[in-house]
């Protein structure tokens, strides 16, 4: 058995809270070297994806223009990203982040030759599309964790937000600009020639990546396996209400918002009369305003919280969703469009901020995989059933639907609400010591039993365990499997916790999980304590396999 005096117990005082939302310039990242680098790097990337993106469409409406496998090219693209987010998170938390996307650059570029390739040379058929286009999600379900969560790694914390808001004027700058030139390239090219520009746009990020010299924050225990990093993230997110919020925020949006992009080819090209370069049009003017909203983030931040800028933004997207239905004026669409594009980079970059305002550094990654997981596990799925929708009804009846699931969905912020995110400190807190054991123990032996005893004043009874029931969160939140509170029948001041850890290395790594914020329920929780000690804890091992050996 070993003993300690506390887990979690004496630290530094906790640092203030994390302050409010107060607009830093939105500018202000770029005065860093390595962002811009970055940023330059996925400008060009991003606009081979969008080029790609209105060549893939295009072509499918010629091989098979039904609504279904049209729509299918979004799923296609969409569904490895919920297939694959969750180990991809998992391993932007153990491997190196740098490397890890080096290759998965290198394997879209590899889907997207080879996709060139054989549709210049007449050989693409629908299902060649689908698969290689499948391929090219695997690339990026592999990169997308990592490439977000080295967003806190290369700027200030109060330049996430305006970092994160950059990264999305980005994606629609190449939004606005990529489409009307892939669309320029397949009306003189072929659909061929995007997909080739695409994998070219690659070896910028490769080498922008490649010449980073990433520090290391070397940690004392070795890293963890890959499964067992999946088992944590989902048990992390399972007891962790804020990001839960976010994550039904994030799924109520998408089940009305896929409607846009797995249909918007047919509309261009069945109710709009458009050619390639038309279409391309229709996504520039979503890119424009979308950039637009992105200017504005910073106002936004100052002048309306998190909840009401997510609503706001869920009505531009109800409003160009059922007007793209009904509109034959090629102006008005283009209104509808970039309103829009305004309405999604204000929705994706707040939820974006709040999910990774809502966890520590050490679980960063799968958090930002269970948000994909959700964002284009809705879009696959969605894309596919707004697709069955609108073959029956009509394309104008389908949009609809959408535009009103859209509203509907505007329920979601009253129950599930992340305007206080940003205002916990999640920064870790100094670890403690790790537990003293007698003689060697095997780090993967286990279960581990933990148990912290109290003497409570009877008349503070009922404020511990509310105290302790908020920090129950905490520890099954951070690796334990069971957790309980017992009060001595035999002396009512007398409490004892406990909980099970599933082996001793994971409990080892709760000593360095915790962060500020945890520590104040923490502290809360101690400050019920009357002993003239500290709150006695015990450290219990499962005997057998104990020791090495």
């Amino acid at each position: 058995m070993a003993s300690f005096p506390a887990y979690g117990g004496a630290r530094p005082k906790p640092a203030p809270k994390a302050p409010r939302r107060t607009g830093v310039s939105i500018w202000r990242p770029f005065a860093r070297r390595l962002f811009v680098a970055i940023w330059i790097a996925a400008l060009a990337s991003n606009l081979g994806t969008w080029m790609q993106n209105v060549g893939a469409a295009w072509l499918m409406t010629s091989l098979a223009p039904s609504p279904l496998m049209v729509s299918s090219i979004q799923t296609a693209a969409s569904l490895p990203i919920f297939l694959l987010a969750l180990p991809a998170g998992a391993l932007a938390d153990v491997l190196d982040r740098r490397r890890l996307l080096i290759f998965a650059q290198a394997w879209m570029l590899a889907a997207a030759g080879a996709l060139g390739i054989l549709t210049i040379r007449n050989q693409t058929t629908p299902a060649l599309l689908l698969a290689l286009s499948f391929l090219l999600g695997i690339g990026a379900a592999l990169g997308a964790p990592a490439w977000q969560a080295i967003i806190p790694e290369i700027v200030e914390r109060d330049e996430l937000a305006p970092a994160i808001a950059l990264n999305g004027i980005n994606f629609n700058l190449a939004r606005a600009v990529g489409p009307a030139i892939g669309g320029v390239v397949v009306a003189i090219l072929g659909a061929g020639a995007t997909f080739i520009l695409n994998a070219l746009s690659f070896l910028g990020v490769i080498a922008v990546l490649y010449m980073w010299k990433r520090s290391h924050r070397p940690g004392v225990l070795p890293a963890e396996r890959v499964m067992g990093a999946m088992r944590a993230g989902l048990r992390y997110v399972r007891h962790a209400p804020p990001l839960r919020a976010v994550l039904a925020r994030t799924a109520a949006l998408m089940a009305g918002a896929a409607a846009m992009w797995a249909i918007l080819p047919l509309i261009a090209r069945e109710q709009l009369g458009l050619g390639a370069s038309g279409y391309g049009g229709l996504l520039a003017a979503f890119g424009a305003g979308a950039v637009i909203g992105g200017v504005l983030m910073p106002f936004i931040d100052r002048t309306m919280s998190r909840d009401a800028a997510v609503g706001c933004a869920t009505v531009a997207l109800a409003a160009m969703t059922g007007a793209l239905g009904w509109l034959h004026s090629l102006a008005l669409v283009h209104l509808a469009m970039a309103l829009g594009g305004a309405g999604w980079v204000i929705a994706m970059s707040e939820l974006n901020v709040a999910t990774q305002l809502a966890v520590p550094q050490w679980v960063q990654g799968r958090a930002l995989a269970c948000y994909q997981i959700v964002l284009q596990g809705g879009l696959a799925v969605m894309s596919i059933g707004w697709g069955l929708i609108a073959g029956p009804i009509g394309i104008a009846w389908a949009m609809t639907l959408a535009a009103a699931a859209l509203l509907v969905s505007l329920a979601a912020g009253m129950r599930w609400q992340i305007g206080a995110i940003g205002e916990m400190a999640m920064d870790l807190a100094p670890p403690v010591p790790a537990p003293q054991a007698d003689g060697a123990v095997d780090p993967d032996s286990g279960p581990v039993l933990v148990s912290i005893e109290y003497m409570v004043d009877p008349e503070e009874a009922a404020e511990f365990e509310a105290a302790m029931y908020e920090l129950r969160t905490v520890r099954r939140r951070d690796g334990a499997t069971f957790w309980g509170l017992f009060v001595d029948a035999a002396d009512a001041r007398r409490y004892v916790e406990y909980f099970v850890v599933d082996t001793w290395i994971e409990h080892l790594r709760q000593h360095e999980r915790a962060t500020i914020a945890d520590q104040e329920v923490l502290d809360r929780a101690r400050s019920f304590h009357r002993g003239e000690a500290p709150p006695a804890v015990s450290h219990r091992i499962a005997a057998s396999g104990r020791h090495h050996g």
